[in-house]
């Protein structure tokens, strides 16, 4: 079985294509190492150097003949959407879709997407479940949202399948410190090197974390459920807000740091969870790890030989 992972050298491909050669599948990335690192990519995968956009991705899906795709390739960052919204859209959208018809001329039988949580925006109705109205407060959000009804409407048309896993705040190894996740790797490095703390806000604002192996377990999952053509949530269906992730955070690494109470930032959603029931009952997948024991694992692999 030939699966391509777009995207695979970043941080949650890259675990995706771990699980995938781990179960002896036969796996290929593709990734312009634009945010990947060449440190991240499994040698047990073939590498290629491409981006999503470009305009021979049709004659390369169509020479290799791929059974299966997870794209996980893209423009991830709230911010970088507001920033610059013709790069997301372009890589988010034009991508997806280049990536569609590659997929279709070629006959990959199912597609397996990375959406975000970011679709529902800010919302009262909490735990958030798949049926939720979306109105998303990014662009990216935005993205995302368009991305999903692609799909739709290409299994609709064409008949190709897909599973759209909206994924909640990942953290993890391999973590830049970017994106909504990335303040558990943000906060992690600040306090092993001894500096203080900034929060934007009061801290009482609330993320649902998930360990990056959850996600990369929730992606092999949907590439043989029988269950597909829909979204579901990937998340803990646990609500953290920051505040106590810095106090779980400060009691691991033994540090008490100094904190500074910004400005909240524009466009921040206050409070989020997502219910995970649908994919738990239909992908036959469940989040395995505590947030706590995430953080162990990042911890150490962020600074080996530490005692946790």
């Amino acid at each position: 079985m030939k699966v391509l992972v777009t995207g695979g050298a970043g941080f949650i491909g890259s675990h995706i294509v771990d699980i995938l050669v781990q179960a002896d599948l036969q796996v290929y990335i593709l990734d312009n190492l634009s945010t990947g690192s060449f440190t991240n990519i499994n040698p047990g995968a073939v590498f290629l150097k491409k981006d999503i956009r470009d305009e021979d991705l049709k004659g390369l899906l169509a020479r290799e003949r791929f059974d299966y795709v997870v794209h996980q390739a893209a423009q991830t960052t709230v911010a970088n959407s507001l920033a610059n919204p013709y790069y997301d859209c372009d890589v988010n959208i034009r991508g997806l879709v280049n990536l569609l018809e590659a997929c279709r001329l070629s006959a990959v039988k199912r597609i397996v997407f990375a959406s975000s949580a970011a679709v529902y925006g800010d919302t009262d109705s909490l735990p958030i479940d798949e049926d939720c109205e979306r109105h998303p407060a990014s662009f990216y959000g935005e993205s995302k949202l368009t991305g999903e009804h692609y799909l739709e409407l290409y299994y609709k048309n064409f008949g190709l399948e897909y599973v759209a896993l909206r994924y909640a705040n990942v953290y993890g190894e391999r973590q830049a410190d970017s994106g909504e996740g990335g303040v558990i790797s943000i906060f992690l490095n600040k306090l092993l090197a001894g500096h203080g703390l900034t929060v934007y806000g009061d801290g009482s604002q609330t993320r649902d974390y998930i360990y990056v192996k959850d996600v990369a377990a929730a992606n092999y999952q949907a590439l043989f459920a029988r269950a597909a053509n829909r979204s579901y949530n990937i998340s803990t269906a646990t609500e953290t807000s920051v505040n106590e992730l810095m106090g779980l955070l400060s009691q691991l690494t033994k540090q008490q740091p100094a904190v500074v109470n910004g400005a909240p930032r524009d466009n921040d959603i206050r409070r989020s969870v997502l219910a995970n029931q649908a994919a738990v009952n239909s992908l036959n997948w469940q989040p395995t790890y505590t947030l706590q024991a995430g953080l162990c694992l990042m911890l150490r692999d962020l600074k080996p030989g530490i005692s946790v």
